[in-house]
């Protein structure tokens, strides 16, 4: 095939049409979890699956209960593990034809990975991995749904999930805010923006960059510039609104 044919594409070719891409950046939350069936404490008055967030996501539930703690998690890594990526995250992943998307979720699971997206950013953490308990940055892939008390790190300390409590700094936020600065199209996904950092990302978006909110119950946003209001949740509202983002 000659150099040039529009069915190929040499590597500088190549370089330069991924260049050309536009940044879709999207802010997924809880609402496009629940929708695979994962429960959150998003709409329950702050219980998680009957617990209170004190007692099962600080520093100080660990400290004053790990096995209660660890048990929790092993349990929420189960419901993920059996819970299947939805029409919204299969969507979302369908965007990488012809966008350079870059999905920054505040979700602990991975689903998007799961339905295809190859640039996830996880602020929260991901409970599939687990960490040090004295030192985050040690992290581990985990055989199956558990992890028993006993398994410790290299260093000696507890293994317990790979997720941001309450009241724990946020590693990836400054990454995050980043990325949200050189957008060329935001999307934010069922989220209440109830929970910070996480809610002040869209703060970062220039203000001249189309936002699009999609969820059942759009939440406040104090922003300038031109914001598109998709009242639905995530498996009805995303596949449509990136069906239209591909034909254009």
């Amino acid at each position: 095939m000659l150099k040039g044919s529009p069915l190929f594409l040499w590597p500088n070719q190549l370089s330069s049409v991924y260049i050309k891409m536009k940044n879709l950046v999207v802010l997924t939350g809880a609402g496009i979890s629940a929708e695979s069936g994962l429960k959150t404490f998003r709409d329950s008055d702050g219980l998680w699956e009957g617990y209170n967030i004190e007692d099962v996501a600080t520093p100080e539930a660990w400290e004053h209960n790990p096995v209660m703690v660890q048990q929790f998690y092993n349990e929420r890594r189960k419901s993920v593990l059996e819970a299947k990526p939805n029409a919204a995250h299969y969507a979302l992943a369908a965007l990488e034809e012809k966008y350079r998307v870059t999905i920054i979720t505040q979700n602990i699971d991975d689903l998007h990975e799961r339905a295809g997206s190859t640039n996830v950013v996880h602020l929260h953490g991901i409970i599939t991995r687990s960490q040090s308990s004295i030192k985050p940055e040690l992290t581990y892939p985990i055989d199956g749904w558990e992890i028993k008390m006993g398994e410790l790190c290299e260093l000696g300390s507890q293994l317990r999930a790979h997720v941001v409590w309450f009241g724990e700094p946020v590693p990836m936020i400054e990454h995050a805010a980043a990325i949200c600065v050189g957008a060329d199209i935001f999307m934010l996904i069922g989220t209440s923006l109830a929970v910070y950092p996480a809610a002040g990302l869209i703060g970062y978006v220039d203000r001249e960059t189309p936002k699009y909110i999609i969820d059942p119950n759009i939440p406040f946003v104090n922003v300038k510039g031109p914001v598109i209001k998709i009242q639905e949740k995530a498996t009805v509202g995303v596949p449509e609104l990136v069906n239209q983002l591909l034909k254009d």
